[in-house]
Formats: C-alpha cells, sequence, structure tokens
C-alpha cells in the first residue's frame, strides 16, 4: 500500500516528512524533481517528476493519493482514485466538481477526504469537538440560542508596518479580497460583497489576552450542518472568519480601493502586478517565524443566562521545525493520509472527521506544533 504525494511546496515539507520518517512506503510526486529532492532528499531517493498518466499507472487498489498541488488537480486527481481504487486527501475546501464524486467513490469504495489542513481542517475539528461536548452538557434545549464563532489568521510574530507579511503570492489573498461571504449575525444572514465592509473586533482569551481584527469569509451557513448544528435551532451568530493584527484594515485601505475599482482582463493584469508588489516589499525574510492564531467558540444562552461558552484556541508561530503555517497544514493531512490507509474514514467525499475518536487523536496530534493550544471555559 503506497502513499503518492504530489507536491513539495512550502506548506507540505513537514507533513510528508513526518510520513517518510515513520518509515511509510511513500513516493514522491513533484513537477520539479529537484526541488523535491532539496526539501525531502535526506529521507528518500524515491521521487519521480509528477505526471498523471504516469501516476495512474503506478496506482494500486488501496493506494493513498494526497493532492498539495494547486487546486484545478484536485478533482482530476480524485478521478483516477476513484478508477484505480486508491484513496485521496487534499487539504482544500470541497469544490462542487469534489463533491460531485461522491456516488462514484462511494460506489469504489474509496474516500476521498478533503479539508484536512489548518483552515479547513483543525478549525473543523475544534468545532466538532465543542458540539459534542455542549450536547454532552445537555445543553441542546428547545428555548436555547447558540452563538458560533471560528476565526483564523496567519501574521508575521514580529509586526509589521503593512501587518501581514506573505509566505508564497499575495495573489490569492487578493482574489479573496474580491469574493462576498454570508454569516448569521443578530439572528439575521449577513450577507457582504467584500470583507473591508464587514471588520470587526475580537479578543482572543490567550494566556496573554490580545484583540485582533477579523471579518466574515466565504459562506459560513453551510457549516452549519457539517457542524451537527440541529435545524430549526435559534442562531444569534455563526460565522467562519479571517483573523488579523490590529491596523490592518487601515494599512490595507489603498489597496481595498484599488481593488474595488478592477474588472476584466486588465483589472486582473493589475491584481497580478500589485501581488508581484507586495511579494517584493512584504515576504517572510529567510527563518523568519510566522505566527497561526485560531480560535472556536460555542456559546449557548438560555432565558438571557450562559449555560455554556467555551473557546477553543490555538496559538503556534515559527521554530526549529519551520514555519506554523506549514506544520499546521500539512500534518492534519498526513494523519488523514493514515486514517485512510485504516480505513477509518467512511467511503465517499468528506471533510475533517467528526467522529470522536479520531477528532480527539487529530487534536492531540496538533498540539504538539502548537506552542498554546487549550479549551478555554468561560463560566468556570
Amino acid at each position: 500500500m503506497t502513499i503518492h504525494w504530489c507536491g513539495t511546496g512550502l506548506s507540505a515539507i513537514p507533513g510528508l516528512r513526518r510520513l517518510l520518517e515513520f518509515n511509510n512506503e511513500v513516493c514522491v510526486w513533484n513537477r520539479t524533481v529537484a526541488k523535491a529532492h532539496e526539501t525531502v532528499g535526506d529521507l528518500t531517493d524515491w521521487i519521480e517528476p509528477f505526471d498523471l498518466p504516469t501516476l495512474r499507472e503506478a496506482l494500486n487498489p488501496g493506494d493513498v493519493v494526497v493532492s498539495m498541488l494547486p487546486g484545478d488537480w484536485h478533482v482530476p486527481l480524485a478521478k483516477t482514485c476513484i478508477e484505480e481504487r486508491a484513496h485521496f486527501v487534499s487539504s482544500s475546501y470541497i469544490s462542487p466538481g469534489m463533491a460531485a464524486l461522491d456516488g462514484a467513490a462511494k460506489e469504489a469504495g474509496v474516500c476521498l477526504v478533503n479539508e484536512v489542513g489548518l483552515d479547513p481542517g483543525i478549525d473543523h475539528l475544534m468545532a466538532h469537538w465543542l458540539v459534542a461536548d455542549m450536547r454532552k452538557g445537555g445543553h441542546v434545549q428547545p428555548d436555547a440560542e447558540y452563538e458560533f464563532i471560528s476565526y483564523c489568521g496567519g501574521v508575521p510574530k514580529e509586526p509589521n508596518a503593512f501587518r501581514y507579511k506573505f509566505s508564497w503570492s499575495p495573489l490569492g489573498v487578493l482574489k479573496a479580497l474580491r469574493s462576498p461571504s454570508r454569516s448569521i449575525r443578530d439572528y439575521s444572514v449577513l450577507d457582504i460583497a467584500r470583507p473591508w465592509d464587514a471588520v470587526s473586533r475580537y479578543d482572543a482569551p490567550l494566556p496573554q489576552p490580545e484583540s485582533f481584527e477579523v471579518y466574515p469569509n466565504r459562506d459560513s451557513l453551510p457549516f452549519m450542518k457539517q457542524y451537527g448544528f440541529d435545524e430549526g435551532w435559534k442562531l444569534r451568530q455563526f460565522v467562519r472568519g479571517t483573523l488579523r493584527l490590529n491596523g490592518w484594515a487601515e494599512a490595507w485601505a489603498e489597496i481595498f480601493s484599488e481593488i474595488e475599482t478592477l474588472e476584466g482582463p486588465e483589472g486582473d493584469a493589475r491584481l497580478k502586478e500589485m501581488s508581484d508588489q507586495l511579494w517584493a516589499a512584504n515576504a517572510y525574510d529567510e527563518g523568519e517565524p510566522d505566527r497561526v492564531i485560531l480560535c472556536v467558540a460555542l456559546k449557548v444562552s438560555q432565558q438571557g443566562e450562559t449555560r455554556y461558552h467555551k473557546t477553543y484556541l490555538l496559538d503556534a508561530w515559527g521554530d526549529a521545525r519551520g514555519s506554523a503555517m506549514a506544520r499546521l497544514v500539512s500534518q492534519p493531512v498526513s494523519l488523514a493520509v493514515e486514517s485512510a490507509k485504516a480505513r477509518e474514514i467512511a467511503p465517499g467525499v468528506s471533510a475533517a472527521p467528526s467522529d470522536p475518536r479520531l477528532v480527539e487523536r487529530w487534536l492531540e496530534a496538533v498540539d504538539v506544533q502548537a506552542q498554546h493550544m487549550m479549551v478555554v471555559d468561560h463560566l468556570a
């Protein structure tokens, strides 16, 4: 049973090295073989140039394919896995094309596991833990109302004037800023065309409390079902969003103003030009530590009184093991690979597991990667 790990970019290495160090049978596939040798050549010489037809020929039933390649590759690789009866793992969000493969994957008896990185990934695990813990406490009541938040962000460990630094091309961040979001605020659906229209303050209950700027991203609403929220629950707030250092919105104000005006091919070209300029001015220096903060909280109130309120939080930064972002994205991917191999995940398309045994085990493994990780009980 072979693990076929495709892609050795910055966010892939710690998880790949973990699997290699545990003596798994791993074939590394990368578009640039020399680059893969630089990152894992001390652990393996089984490195192949990435090519889908060649990979297909190498696949056997029960193998696991990991895609740490750009998102356009995920669905083609997943389809290949179904045809060859191999499993598939990626850290990316489940796209419509991936979701459409659910029936075929179940029929083939293979799992297509996605959303097992940091965000999405670890945030899902924390949400599942909180909902299960809340249910065990007997807080699901007909007149209860619920508030859920999940904020995650990668920021420089040592803040800079720009209030942000880039580990890779800024283009993805700029494109995300042009995307609308949906969440629930004050019992109603909140539709936001641009993130900077909904920036608010969040006080994180870290060991040394800090405040951050946060804003909703993507569409939070489908995650209510994914996290096990019952239909009919009274929701005062439900939001998944991005966390940034205080002062971020002000530092980026000119960028927001220009992004708003960009349209068509010329706009895309200007966005690429902006990306190149931002990369030149605000990329991480070699060995410079990054920082990742993740806070997931669930609050339940009844007749105006808080009955349950806990925050699962994580604070990690770059150290001798490498960047915090790389550790927290790729290590959960390696855990998903092991669970897929062990058939601990049901066939079909799925995100980070809700099975309590896997949630506990994966969170324990994540704890090792963070400098601080804990559950804060606000009522204790």
